[in-house]
């Protein structure tokens, strides 16, 4: 039964992906793409999750978990970016 629902999951997360993907390739404004890009982190640290669940390792968890820290941070240095408005020397 648990093979089933991670079946489920893995699918549910690779149409997420693609949809994801989808709107990045064709968001029409740069914080569109921003929220695509965020939003495929957030697919592959499900994916990282449910792997981890089905494998039994949970040493994946920690890969899940600096995954999203990175995303985290990347996705405040594009916030910073599209504050100021483009790169300008300090």
């Amino acid at each position: 039964m648990l093979g089933i629902a991670i079946n489920i999951v893995y699918l549910m997360l690779s149409l997420a992906l693609l949809f994801a993907f989808i709107r990045l390739t064709r968001g029409p404004s740069l914080a569109d793409r921003v929220v695509a890009l965020e939003l495929i982190a957030s697919v592959v640290v499900g994916y990282v999750g449910v792997h981890a669940i089905d494998t039994g390792v949970s040493s994946f968890l920690d890969v899940a978990i600096v995954i999203s820290l990175t995303a985290f941070l990347a996705a405040i240095g594009f916030a910073r970016f599209l504050e100021r408005g483009s790169v300008k020397d300090e």
